[in-house]
């Protein structure tokens, strides 16, 4: 794992968008569970993007490809996705971002979320989910996958209010 970085590396999205595709096409190769084409082409979006996709916008996106793709056929695909903490939602912007390690635990995870630009950065610190699982525990509280969002400015758009 050692690497805690908020992700800035545009190439990790994009051209990475079917590597990921494959990484998870083997995660669930291994699981025994079945990656239909909507859900690859869903996932493959969300994958492709730099920025969270908006539900709407991947039935909009979808309906261009799958003519007859009707949203509750996305929405199970995104449902499945999610279920297997493939893609995350941030439920404040209702927008799916793909994870960073598709194969492996349910991991909570802070993203912080840009309010001018919705720009979402999953940063990867241990230490912040640890300590959020421990507090939860000691409280008999069983946490299950969560995702918390952090609201604010990103480093382009803070400068950018900062020049103004």
């Amino acid at each position: 794992m050692g690497h805690h970085h908020a992700c800035t590396d545009p190439q990790h999205h994009v051209d990475d968008a079917e590597g990921f595709v494959s990484e998870v096409e083997r995660v669930c190769e291994a699981r025994g569970l079945r990656l239909t084409p909507i859900r690859a082409h869903a996932l493959r979006l969300i994958a492709a993007a730099d920025r969270p996709v908006k539900a709407y916008e991947l039935l909009d996106l979808m309906k261009e490809t799958h003519g007859a793709a009707a949203p509750p056929t996305v929405y199970r695909a995104l449902e499945f996705l999610l279920e297997h903490g493939f893609i995350h939602k941030l439920s404040s912007i209702n927008a799916f971002v793909g994870c960073h390690h598709p194969g492996g635990e349910q991991h909570a995870v802070p993203f912080l979320i840009c309010d001018r630009c919705n720009l979402a950065t999953e940063l990867e610190d241990e230490q912040i989910v640890d300590a959020l699982d421990r507090r939860a525990r000691a409280l008999g509280f069983l946490p299950q996958a969560q995702t918390l969002e952090v609201h604010g400015l990103c480093a382009d758009c803070a400068k950018a209010q900062a020049s103004r």
